[in-house]
């Protein structure tokens, strides 16, 4: 329930700037490509190099049988790698009566053989015809694949933005790029980088922890005290405890698409920075203070971060629109998003937990409150300029799951995928095969149940 208004008095005190300004940004340039790190064409996929990759469909009649055969040599001399291969009964022969074979076969060949190849299996084969991939955007496929997603969105940076309260202080700024490069030479796999941490940086932390702990006393913090800022390997180490998250260190705000697609991994990209001493209680941008006293106590716990993880996998290979859409939707909920818990409504959302100004008024009288519904919020009007005049509130984390998983359902991909989490890699359902050997492994879980059930009588 809401409080008695109390707000009147406390000024706007700043956030970092919205994923959904950073989406709609990318979606006007007309392009969605990360940058020049991903290499060759921005696809899922992509054309190696030298190399391209086809899906043929050929047909081979009754009397053409050994016809198959003579494929096999086509693939032989080119030296094409066979990816898949499927078959299935094709039309009425009109002489025979007999049922043709349609095949389909995924390969590689090299690039500068791809018309002699396919000509050379029309010599053999009958009705012989590509069929062209539906190209989407890049996006990681494998955890280390993470390297690449590091697209930054500089508007905020101390030595761009006039505004920033750093941009007049050639200390902080230095120390920023320093910082910023710790993150910057970072690659997945290996030791979260140590920030040593200054006595101004460390007063401004305390500042902001103190005033915060006024809000919620009671509230573990994993670990967290005002005499230290909290080292992301600790941090990190923590999380992966708790709900498999993992810490990333990150130069700054990135793009929409490569911070969201993060989470499909669970990992977090986290900022080791520390706004300016001057404002304490406000940053244009992330900060360490934001990310930690904010995003990290939330991704502890599992069905926030399961919830968390869902956004991230619903924007893989996503259109631009639905970046947008679903960038809206995270700045709704996991930066701004309000709960019910006991019939009372409580903040869930970083940018919440670490704005004691705006936390205050999220829960007075002053802003209207809507359920959380996924297809009206993706299209609600955010601000960015002050406190928000709608807050959408869900039933439980478990509610905001499911409604998330629907609203996913809807995105149109031409393929959907799996996170696996033995290999922190994503599987690409796209094949009948794959789709079949995901449902054997389900099957194997589901008897683990079972013979659980039964042990309990």
């Amino acid at each position: 329930m809401k409080t008695e208004s109390v707000v009147q008095n406390i000024p706007f005190v700043g956030r970092k700037r919205s994923l959904i300004e950073n989406a709609r940004k990318e979606r006007a340039s007309g392009s969605s490509c990360p940058g020049p790190s991903r290499g060759g064409e921005n696809f899922v996929f992509e054309e190696k190099e030298g190399t391209v990759t086809l899906n043929i469909l050929f047909a081979l009649s009754h009397e053409k049988n050994a016809g198959f055969f003579k494929t096999g040599k086509v693939f032989e001399t080119f030296e094409a790698k066979l990816l898949n291969i499927e078959s299935r009964p094709g039309r009425k022969s009109k002489n025979s009566g007999c049922d043709d074979l349609e095949i389909f076969m995924r390969c590689e060949v090299h690039s500068s053989d791809t018309d002699i190849f396919i000509n050379s299996l029309k010599r053999v084969a009958d009705d012989v015809r590509t069929i062209p991939e539906e190209k989407v955007p890049w996006f990681p496929r494998k955890i280390r694949d993470l390297d690449k997603c590091n697209l930054l969105i500089t508007k905020y940076d101390p030595d761009m933005d006039q505004d920033h309260p750093g941009f007049s202080d050639p200390e902080y700024r230095k120390r920023r790029r320093f910082i910023a490069e710790l993150a910057a030479n970072y690659k997945q796999g290996e030791p979260l980088p140590r920030v040593e941490y200054t006595p101004e940086e460390v007063a401004t932390w305390r500042e902001v922890y103190r005033t915060l702990r006024t809000i919620y006393p009671d509230v573990q913090t994993c670990g967290y005290g005002e005499d230290s800022i909290p080292q992301l390997r600790k941090v990190s180490a923590f999380l992966k405890e708790k709900t498999g998250f993992q810490l990333r260190p990150v130069a700054g705000l990135l793009s929409a698409r490569d911070f969201l697609a993060s989470l499909a991994f669970r990992v977090f990209q986290c900022t080791q920075y520390i706004r300016h001493a001057s404002a304490p209680m406000h940053s244009p941008e992330p900060d360490c203070c934001h990310e930690l006293l904010g995003h990290i106590p939330m991704l502890a716990d599992k069905e926030f971060a399961q919830f968390s993880q869902e956004i991230g996998l619903a924007t893989l290979g996503a259109s631009d629109e639905d970046i947008e859409r679903l960038s809206t939707l995270y700045w709704f909920t996991v930066e701004f998003g309000l709960c019910k818990q006991n019939g009372t409504v409580k903040a869930y959302g970083a940018g919440l937990l670490s704005s004691y100004g705006e936390l205050i008024y999220a829960l007075s009288n002053e802003p209207e409150y809507k359920p959380f519904n996924p297809e009206e919020t993706a299209i609600q009007p955010y601000q960015d300029q002050t406190f928000q005049p709608v807050y959408f509130v869900s039933e439980s984390f478990e509610d905001a799951k499911i409604k998330m998983r629907r609203y996913s359902s809807s995105i149109q991909r031409p393929f959907s995928v799996r996170y696996d989490p033995f290999t922190c890699s994503l599987e690409v359902l796209d094949q009948p095969s794959k789709i079949q050997h995901a449902l054997g492994q389900m099957r194997d879980d589901l008897k683990i149940l079972h013979s659980a059930l039964e042990k309990l009588g």
